[in-house]
């Protein structure tokens, strides 16, 4: 009994390598973000003198958002591999990024929230510099989904806060 009990287990800590394509595939969507951003930038700078100030604006906080998703994804591939898969060695490497000397699943949720609130304030931005776009109802479901969004960020953190403190503690 104990040696099917061990092979369950190493087969359950064996799962977590299934995640693996998973990562590789946003990898792939991150690769796809980055050509789009080229032709985005291709585009704006190819038009420049065609665009008010108005449609100008609205070009770069499309690229500004593309920015900030691939920032999430870059933070999702890195910390959720680290996290949940394998870690990275990556302690002596120069390009090490800053953040992941911090990452465990809470930090993780904190860092990803943070980033959708950005990448909702993009969107925000944009609807407030053009609104003629989007009814009233639809502007303030936008407001409202960015509301929550703050909302939830400030009570991961706040529960991620009460459980260093209690770990702290113990």
């Amino acid at each position: 009994m104990a040696k099917v009990k061990t092979t369950l287990t190493q087969l359950i800590f064996m799962g977590r390598w299934l995640q693996l394509p998973l990562y590789l595939g946003l990898i792939l969507v991150l690769a796809i973000y980055g050509w789009r951003f080229i032709l985005e930038l291709i585009t704006l700078t190819g038009n420049a003198t065609h665009f008010d100030n108005v449609q100008f604006m609205l070009l770069v906080l499309d690229l500004i958002d593309v920015v900030m998703i691939a920032n999430l994804l870059i933070m999702v591939i890195i910390g959720g591999y680290e996290t949940f898969v394998s870690p990275l060695h990556l302690h002596e490497h120069a390009d090490r990024p800053e953040w992941l000397d911090e990452v465990n699943a809470g930090t993780m949720k904190v860092k990803l929230a943070l980033s959708l609130i950005g990448i909702s304030s993009i969107h925000l931005l944009r609807t407030f510099i053009d609104p003629s776009k989007l009814t009233n109802m639809e502007v303030m479901w936008q407001v409202l989904i960015h509301l929550t969004l703050v909302v939830s960020a400030i009570a991961i953190a706040f529960t991620n806060f009460l459980m260093a403190k209690e770990k702290k503690a113990v």
